[in-house]
C-alpha cells in the first residue's frame, strides 16, 4: 500500500506541471493588459511600461513560464500579486480555510442526503417514494448552483426572513451556502447509490443472508451497502473536487470571502499570479482527494487492497 501511495504521489508531479503549463498559456493568450490593470486606466504610458518590465511581462512566454516554474519548484513560491504586491501563498492561505469549510459542509450534506435517499429509493423500488426521490435527483441535476443559491435566498431570506443571505461567520449564515452548493452533488450521489444498491440487492449472497435469518438492517447496511460503496466512493471523490470549483459561484452569490471570490476579483483585475496560484491549489487538493479515494477502496474491499500490495 505504501509503495502504491508513493507512486501516486510521484504521478502528481507531471499532472501539476501540465496544469500549470496549460493555465499559464491560457492566461498569457488571454486579452487585456495586466500591467495596465495594475497601473490604473489613467496611468502614463511610461509607468505602464515600467510596471510591465518589473513584472517580467515583456519577456517571451517560455521565459516567463520558466521563471515561474523555477520559483515554484525551488522555493515553493507561487509569486507575487500584481495588485497588492503581497505573496500569493499568503493570500491563498488566508481565504482557503473558508473555502474548505464551505466545501466540507456541502460535502457532508451531499453524502448524508445522497446515501440516505439512494438506499431508501433502492429499497422502495418502483414505489411512490422511489418516484419522488428520483424526481428530486433529476431536479438536483438540472438546477445549476447559481440558480439554487438565488432560489434559497429568495425563499429563506427575502420571503421567510429566517436565514441571512450573506456572510459565513456563524452556523446560521452557513446553512444556505452549504445547501446551495451540496444540493446538486447530493442528487448525483443519490442516483449512484440507488443504482449500486439495486445491483447488489439482486446478488445471491443477499438472498442467502435473508435465508439465514439475519436482520434486515444488518443485511442492508453491513452486506449490501458496504459492497455497493465502491462506485459511490468514486462519485463522492469526484463531487468533492467539483465542490471546490462550485465554490466560486457560491462564494460570489453569498458574499463569502473564500478562494472562489478571490479568483473572481483577480480575474476582473487581471491579477494572473493569484488566478494561477488558486487553480494550482485546487488541482493539488483534487489530486490528493483522488489518492484518498483509492486508499478507501482497499479498506472497503480486501481484494483491492491485495492488488495494491
Amino acid at each position: 500500500m505504501t509503495k502504491y501511495i508513493l507512486k501516486r504521489l510521484l504521478i502528481l508531479i507531471p499532472t501539476l506541471l501540465g496544469v500549470s503549463f496549460i493555465v499559464f498559456l491560457l492566461l498569457y493568450l488571454s486579452p487585456g493588459d495586466a500591467a495596465l490593470a495594475a497601473a490604473g486606466p489613467n496611468a502614463p504610458k511610461e509607468t505602464v511600461e515600467a510596471i510591465r518590465e518589473s513584472l517580467g511581462l515583456n519577456e517571451p512566454f517560455l521565459v516567463q513560464y520558466g521563471n515561474y516554474l523555477k520559483n515554484l519548484v525551488l522555493h515553493f513560491d507561487l509569486g507575487t500579486s500584481y495588485q497588492s504586491g503581497r505573496s500569493v501563498t499568503a493570500a491563498l492561505l488566508r481565504v482557503f480555510p473558508t473555502t474548505i469549510k464551505l466545501a466540507g459542509g456541502a460535502l457532508i450534506i451531499a453524502i448524508v442526503m445522497g446515501i440516505s435517499f439512494g438506499v431508501l429509493a433502492a429499497l422502495k423500488k418502483n414505489s411512490f417514494i422511489d418516484s419522488i426521490i428520483t424526481a428530486f435527483g433529476m431536479v438536483g441535476l438540472a438546477m445549476p448552483i447559481f440558480w439554487s443559491g438565488l432560489l434559497l435566498i429568495i425563499i429563506f431570506s427575502t420571503k421567510l426572513k429566517i436565514l441571512p443571505a450573506s456572510g459565513f461567520s456563524s452556523i446560521k449564515q452557513m446553512i444556505l451556502p452549504w445547501f446551495a452548493l451540496g444540493f446538486q452533488s447530493s442528487a448525483v450521489i443519490m442516483r449512484m447509490t440507488r443504482s449500486a444498491m439495486l445491483d447488489v440487492l439482486d446478488k445471491d449472497y443477499i438472498r442467502t443472508a435473508y435465508a439465514k435469518g439475519l436482520s434486515k438492517s444488518k443485511i442492508i447496511f453491513v452486506h449490501a451497502l458496504k459492497n455497493a460503496m465502491i462506485p459511490v466512493i468514486t462519485t463522492i471523490g469526484l463531487q468533492a473536487g467539483g465542490l471546490l470549483g462550485g465554490s466560486i459561484l457560491t462564494e460570489t452569490i453569498f458574499s463569502i470571502p473564500g478562494i472562489g471570490r478571490l479568483m473572481v476579483d483577480s480575474i476582473k483585475t487581471r491579477d494572473y499570479p493569484i488566478i494561477l496560484g488558486a487553480i494550482m491549489l485546487i488541482a493539488i487538493v483534487y489530486s490528493v482527494i483522488s489518492i484518498v479515494v483509492d486508499i478507501l477502496y482497499g479498506f472497503i474491499n480486501p481484494r483491492i487492497k491485495s492488488e495494491y500490495k
